[in-house]
């Protein structure tokens, strides 16, 4: 076997900093790689494609394309492969992202999963498709072995470590993974170590299985992923995203419009935090367009610093994360502050025992400390969850349940009021 993500066979992780942000709950898992989206049945053909896309106008993002539509910008999409041939994503993938053995068949999509990741994030619109949150960025497809892939296909297609250290080495600024693994996998903790080095933004899906044994897999457990949670039309945390300390943002990711299957034939509505990551991707790629000599850290700090929430920027929801990610709000702001350009905003929750510089922080990035005891996502005590949404289907298969990380109660209509506010 090429990597952990199709190794079927009991692997304990190594704690890392992150862990520790878990309470230090590491299981035992047998590994599976799979999407972190589900699909539901298919709308009316007719239905009209962008009426139905409503976290565009939840996030304002209509006016945001008055400043920037992404245009410069490339975001690699590690998935199931992305066809370039639908009517939303025609010039919009660039083929020739990146070469070699981690190529093969980058753009052949069986499933429609990354196909959709992509039109979510750089979709035109045209032919009644999906328009992406940042439609003048541009794709490179990078395939690699999800579920359903199998024999020469599967051997051929390039493993995630190699799959990340390729996106690192390309043109692209964000790398989009909605994916998950339930088994560490060294070699790909180290593709995203070199993919920070060089400047990237990794958005990750956190996981569908908040509802069940909540338990947060591969790669959203690895230093510099940016994890992702889900939120739906209410403004509250859908019941399915994954939650705890792995969580840094959030991002719609309830009756998401995404094609059905790999005939490409009609959209469905999807739930996942697949797609709330793809729209973060999306965000960032239209805050750097607009600030292309800022650096990753300097995008990702006006992301928080901008999110939406309503309590103290200093503390960290365990269902939200800092908040939802409002990109118009960093579009508009005539004197933002991105901070130091090379100083990680989120250097606390990164740091790595395993690394070659290994000392910690002396403390949290300015502004953005760890939690504290009592701060939302903090597990001091049992309280309350959050309001939470439908969505019932566990993706993943888990073996070992991690520690429950607890929220402060009566979020919901916080969260809702700071939403309006996009």
């Amino acid at each position: 076997m090429k990597s952990g993500i199709r190794r079927r066979g009991a692997i304990t992780a190594r704690p890392t900093r992150r862990d520790a942000r878990r309470l230090g709950a590491v299981c035992a898992a047998l590994g599976a790689l799979a999407a972190t989206s589900v699909t539901l049945a298919p709308e009316a053909a007719a239905a009209d494609t962008r009426s139905r896309q409503w976290y565009l106008d939840d996030m304002r993002i209509p006016e945001a394309w008055k400043i920037s539509t992404g245009k410069g910008v490339e975001v690699a999409v590690i998935d199931s492969g992305v066809n370039p041939g639908t009517s939303s994503l025609k010039g919009q993938v660039l083929i020739d992202g990146v070469s070699g053995a981690v190529a093969y068949h980058s753009t052949r999509d069986d499933t429609g999963h990354g196909t959709s990741m992509a039109e979510i994030i750089a979709g035109t619109g045209a032919g009644n498709g999906i328009r992406g949150v940042a439609p003048g960025a541009k794709i490179i497809p990078i395939r690699i072995a999800t579920d359903g892939l199998k024999g020469a296909e599967e051997e051929k297609a390039p493993t995630a470590d190699k799959a990340i250290r390729a996106a690192a080495d390309s043109d692209a600024k964000i790398i989009n993974m909605s994916f998950g693994n339930i088994a560490p996998d060294e070699d790909m903790k180290a593709a995203m170590r070199y993919a920070a080095s060089k400047g990237k933004l990794m958005f990750v899906s956190a996981g569908n299985n908040g509802d069940k044994a909540n338990t947060f897999d591969y790669p959203v457990r690895y230093p510099f992923a940016i994890g992702v949670a889900a939120y739906d039309k209410s403004g509250t945390a859908a019941k399915f995203s994954t939650h705890g300390d792995y969580v840094d943002l959030s991002a719609p990711g309830v009756d998401i419009p995404s094609w059905c299957d790999g005939k490409f034939t009609e959209y469905c509505n999807t739930w996942g935090t697949s797609p709330s990551a793809a729209i973060a991707s999306a965000s960032a790629a239209l805050v750097w367009s607009a600030h292309p000599n800022w650096t990753g850290n300097q995008v990702l700090r006006t992301l928080i610093d901008t999110a939406g929430r309503s309590w103290s920027k200093n503390e960290v929801s365990s269902y939200l994360g800092y908040g939802f990610v409002r990109p118009r709000r960093v579009l508009i702001a005539k004197d933002i502050n991105p901070g130091p350009p090379n100083e990680d905003p989120l250097a606390y929750q990164n740091w790595d025992p395993d690394a070659p510089t290994s000392a910690p922080p002396s403390s949290a990035s300015p502004g953005h400390p760890a939690k504290k005891a009592g701060a939302p996502g903090s597990s001091a005590a049992p309280v309350a969850a959050e309001k939470t949404s439908g969505g019932n289907t566990q993706t993943w298969a888990i073996i070992g349940v991690a520690a429950a990380v607890l929220v402060v109660g009566g979020a919901g209509f916080a969260v809702l009021r700071a939403r309006r506010n996009a």
